[in-house]
């Protein structure tokens, strides 16, 4: 799949409403041998108005800070936001620093009035949702 084909896909109202769909909108990038930290903008319908690469990292770590995310998602006028990374690992199972980045990032957007409605990992045939596991606090 292209990423041109994603844009059309977003340009037709994809809405993410779980893990499953973080998972699938994941496809291009589940599988690759290098961790790498995607943002979903969310518009005041739920639907996805864009998708971004924020960071391609290394095997086990990406690179990533809140301003990169709310700078497109103010830029957007995104309501909400999902980030997605993916752990080239094969074991979806959150790190500490995943647990970190993700706190952080929920608070910046508290900040500014943008929420984080989820964080997936996704590797293989496999994710792990924050929300669904009650850990966005």
């Amino acid at each position: 799949m292209k990423i041109s084909d994603l844009e059309t896909a977003y340009k037709q109202h994809v809405k993410l409403t779980g893990s499953a769909d973080v998972y699938r909108e994941m496809r291009d990038i589940k599988d690759w041998t290098k961790e790498a930290m995607v943002a979903f903008y969310i518009d005041i319908g739920g639907k996805v108005i864009s998708r971004e690469i924020l960071s391609i990292g290394i095997l086990n770590a990406s690179i990533i800070h809140p301003r990169e995310i709310f700078r497109t998602a103010i830029i957007r006028n995104a309501n909400a936001v999902i980030i997605s990374h993916n752990h080239p690992s094969g074991n979806v199972k959150p790190s500490n620093e995943d647990f970190r980045i993700t706190k952080q990032i929920k608070a910046a957007g508290d900040i500014v009035g943008i929420r984080l409605l989820d964080h997936v990992i996704v590797a293989g045939t496999d994710c792990y949702s924050f929300a669904e596991n009650d850990e966005l606090g």
